[in-house]
């Protein structure tokens, strides 16, 4: 069985170097706004550590703020998260089938989306200590900004933390711009979830729903309408 090398090592941390800028910058609006519910800055270092996951990290901090059920946020976080699974399927394939589990563990902590991106298109095969460099160096960036932000959240006028609190509706919104300027499906999936947050948060009784749950339905009925009504073909992939 072969692990890899540590000049493998050192290939994953310089192909990590673009993702850790990112996730510096994403990272440090989910300090900023896991201050403003109370949060300590060694709590947000330590949720973006054992987590790892821009929108669950988000969607979990309006259930901590107002209290929500252990069942909730869990529930939540696996249907955010749900995709992970597939993503380590994918990767699973490319990986020693002799590797142990501790091997395979280590590497399945750190996949996200732009990790497995960066993994999926490594040519040649896919060693753990690969991993453990991309994996390193991008947690690493992380949980730097995470730091950064809710230390900034604490000193920093209200004000001010309220303006760059509106980062992460930036951020999202150019996620999701460009591919529904260029897929009318992702188009109609976007305005039907808008519509449906929008129904939840001011019609009687469905008001009364906690957000997480809000969340959770409304994720549920678009994604599986979504695939019923235009589902993605195994060609279209390829």
């Amino acid at each position: 069985m072969n692990i890899g090398k540590f000049s493998d090592f050192k290939e994953g941390v310089r192909d990590a170097v673009p993702i850790f800028l990112g996730y510096i910058a994403v990272s440090f609006a989910f300090g900023i706004e896991s201050s403003k519910i109370g949060m300590t800055v060694v709590q947000s270092a330590m949720t973006s550590l054992l987590n790892v996951t821009s929108a669950g990290q988000f969607s979990a901090l309006k259930i901590i703020h107002e209290n929500g059920s252990f069942i909730e946020l869990a529930v939540l976080q696996f249907i955010i998260n749900l995709r992970y699974m597939l993503m380590s399927a994918a990767l699973s394939q490319r990986l020693d089938p002799r590797l142990g589990t501790l091997h395979r563990l280590g590497i399945s902590y750190g996949v996200t989306d732009e990790i497995f991106g960066v993994s999926v298109l490594k040519k040649g095969g896919l060693y753990p200590m690969y991993s453990y460099g991309l994996i390193s160096l991008s947690v690493f960036g992380w949980v730097l900004g995470t730091v950064l932000g809710a230390i900034a959240g604490q000193i920093m006028p209200q004000r001010l933390i309220s303006c760059l609190g509106l980062a992460i509706y930036g951020m999202f919104i150019a996620i999701i711009i460009p591919d529904t300027r260029e897929n009318k499906n992702v188009r109609a999936v976007v305005v039907i979830a808008m519509v449906l947050s929008t129904i939840f948060a001011f019609a009687p009784f469905l008001n009364c729903i906690s957000s997480g749950f809000r969340i959770i339905i409304i994720t549920v009925l678009v994604a599986a309408g979504a695939a019923k009504v235009a589902p993605v073909r195994e060609e279209e992939n390829e």
